[in-house]
C-alpha cells in the first residue's frame, strides 16, 4: 500500500477574462500573450473569497468522489491569500459542514486537523506531503483532503496583469492510491532565501483607500526577471536533489520520465524550468553531456565553455540577507538564447512536447492559480488521458511544484493500475462551463473593488460570503469577518458542479 492521491475536484468562478479581449483593451499583441501566457484567466465575484473559493471545491470533491466525511482526519488548507491571519482550514470545515447538515450527511469529524501552509505557490504541495505523512502514521485507516487555493491579483497596467487568475482544487489522498501513488522517499527539495523575489509584506496595506466591496487588494511586490531567475534556480536544485537518490545517470531520467506537471505562473514558464533543468544536467555531466551541449552550442554559434559556466555558477542568483538590488535580471542569457534555437530542432519535440504535453492545453483557460495550479495541471492530464483512451498504469510521473522566496519540490510519482474509475470523476471541464466573459469596465469594476452591473451568479449548491461584520465592540467584536451561507441547489436547475 503506498498512500497518494484518489481523487481530484476543481472549482474555479464564472467571471472570465478573455485575453483577446484584454489585448485590445490594452493594446497588447495578442499572438504574443497567447504564446506565453494563455487565452483567459478567472477573476472573484461577488459574494466570493478564497475561503468561499477552497470550501466549494472540497464540497465538490466529497460529493464526487461520495466520500464519507466522518473517515476524514486531516483537511489542510495551501494559500497564499488567506485574509484571516488566524483561522484557515477550520473555516472551510465549518462551510462544509453546513452543506452536509443541510443534505442529510454525517458531518466532518471532529477530531479532524485543520493546519494551514503559507509559502507563495508552494503551500499545496507542502500540504500534499504533509498529507502522504499523515496516511503513513497516525492517520494510517483515514482519510486527508487538501484543497489548494487562491486568488492571483496584479496591477493594471503591470507586467503581471495578464497572469492574474483564481480558483481552487480539492485532493482526496488515501493509503491506498487510486490515481498517482507519491514517493516522498525519492523526492528531492531545496529553498534559498530571496529578499526580493516575489513578497507581500503587510506594508503594501498601509495606505490602501477603502474600496466598495469593503476587502483588501492583495498586490504583490515583485521583481519579474528576478523572479524567472529564481524559478529556474529552485527547480533545477529540487530536481537535482531528487536525481541524486535515483540509481543510474541522472540525464537518463530526461528520457525515461513519462510526464511532467510543474508550477505554472503562466503557460511559458515550465518550459523554460523543464529545458533549464535538463541543460543543468548537461553542463554537470562531463563524461557525455558536456559533449552534447558544445555540439547544440556550435549549431546556435554560443561559446560552449562560457554556457557550460554560466550553467555551473554555484551561486547564479543573488539573495540571502545581502541587497539584490545590484542585479535583478536575467542570471541565464546564454542558457535563453540557446532555449531559443533548441525550439527549431527535434529535440524539443522528445523534451518538451512529449513530457509536458498532456493536459496542457487546456490549462490556458485557467490563468495563474497559485497553489492550485500544479494540481489543475495534474486534474487536466488525467481527464485527457482518460478522454483519449490512453494506458497510463505503472507511467512515472514527475510534481515539480515552486514557492516565490524561495522553495521548490520534486515529488515522483506513479499512475496506478485502474486509475481511469477515479479519473473519470474529475469534474475539469463542468468547473468550466458557462463562463461569464466580463466586459472591460465590468473587469475593471471587479479588480478595482467599485460597484457595477454585474449581477452575481449563484448557480446552487456552493458558497458564498453573505456579509462582513462591523461590530467594535464594547461588548462584542467582528469586524472584518466574513460570515457565509449555504447557497442550496435550485430544484428546476442544474448546480454548477
Amino acid at each position: 500500500m503506498t498512500p497518494g492521491i484518489s481523487g481530484i475536484s476543481l472549482y474555479v468562478p464564472p467571471y472570465r477574462v478573455r485575453l483577446d479581449a484584454w489585448c485590445e483593451w490594452n493594446g497588447q499583441p495578442w499572438d504574443k500573450i497567447r504564446d506565453v501566457v494563455g487565452r483567459s484567466f478567472r477573476m472573484r465575484g461577488p459574494g466570493q473569497s478564497i475561503y468561499t473559493l477552497a470550501a466549494n471545491a472540497v464540497w465538490r470533491l466529497i460529493r464526487d468522489y461520495d466520500i464519507d466525511p466522518a473517515g476524514i482526519g486531516l483537511l489542510a488548507l495551501g494559500t497564499e491569500s488567506s485574509s484571516d491571519n488566524s483561522a484557515g482550514a477550520v473555516i472551510i470545515k465549518g462551510m462544509v459542514n453546513e452543506a452536509l447538515r443541510a443534505n442529510g450527511m454525517p458531518e466532518l469529524a471532529r477530531d479532524c486537523e485543520v493546519p494551514e501552509f503559507k509559502h507563495a505557490c508552494l503551500g499545496g504541495v507542502y500540504g500534499i506531503k504533509a498529507a502522504v505523512r499523515y496516511l503513513a502514521a497516525d492517520g494510517a485507516g483515514r482519510r486527508a483532503i487538501v484543497v489548494c487555493a487562491d486568488i492571483a491579483e496584479y496591477a493594471r497596467g503591470g507586467t503581471g496583469e495578464p497572469t492574474q487568475g483564481a480558483g481552487a482544487v480539492a485532493l482526496l489522498l488515501e493509503g491506498e492510491a487510486r490515481l498517482l501513488e507519491v514517493d516522498l522517499a525519492g523526492a528531492g527539495s531545496d529553498s534559498a532565501y530571496r529578499v526580493a523575489d516575489f513578497r507581500k509584506p503587510f506594508a503594501r496595506f498601509r495606505d490602501q483607500p477603502p474600496r466598495e466591496d469593503g476587502r483588501v487588494q492583495d498586490l504583490p511586490v515583485f521583481n519579474g526577471r528576478y523572479s524567472t531567475s529564481c524559478y529556474i534556480d529552485a527547480t533545477h536544485h529540487a530536481v537535482t536533489a531528487m536525481l541524486r537518490k535515483r540509481p543510474g545517470r541522472s540525464l537518463d531520467y530526461f528520457r525515461e520520465v513519462d510526464a511532467v506537471f510543474m508550477h505554472r505562473p503562466y503557460h511559458q514558464m515550465p518550459v523554460t524550468g523543464w529545458v533549464m533543468a535538463w541543460l543543468f544536467a548537461l553542463a554537470d555531466d562531463e563524461e557525455s553531456g558536456q559533449g552534447e551541449l558544445r555540439a547544440h552550442c556550435a549549431d546556435a554559434g554560443i561559446d560552449a565553455e562560457l554556457l557550460i559556466a554560466e550553467l555551473r555558477d554555484p551561486a547564479p542568483v543573488l539573495g540571502g540577507a545581502s541587497d539584490p538590488a545590484g542585479f535583478l535580471g536575467d542570471a541565464f542569457p546564454l542558457s535563453r538564447r540557446l532555449r531559443k534555437h533548441l525550439r527549431t530542432t527535434a529535440i524539443w519535440g522528445t523534451l518538451v512536447d512529449d513530457k509536458l504535453g498532456l493536459g496542457s492545453e487546456a490549462m490556458r483557460d485557467l490563468g495563474n492559480l497559485y497553489t492550485a495550479a500544479l494540481p489543475a495541471w495534474l486534474a487536466s492530464g488525467l481527464r485527457e488521458a482518460r478522454a483519449d483512451g490512453l494506458e497510463l498504469a505503472g507511467q512515472e510521473w514527475l510534481a515539480l511544484g515552486y514557492g516565490s522566496g524561495d522553495a521548490a519540490e520534486a515529488l515522483p510519482m506513479r499512475v496506478v493500475p485502474g486509475w481511469q474509475a477515479a479519473a473519470a470523476r474529475i469534474n475539469f471541464e463542468s468547473a468550466l462551463a458557462a463562463p461569464v466573459d466580463l466586459t472591460e469596465a465590468q473587469y475593471i469594476a471587479v479588480h478595482d473593488g467599485h460597484r457595477s452591473d454585474l449581477v452575481a451568479v449563484l448557480s446552487g449548491d456552493e458558497f458564498v460570503v453573505d456579509r462582513l461584520g462591523t461590530s467594535t465592540g464594547p461588548d462584542f467584536h467582528d469586524e472584518g469577518i466574513e460570515y457565509y451561507r449555504y447557497v442550496e441547489p435550485d430544484p428546476r436547475a442544474g448546480s454548477r458542479r
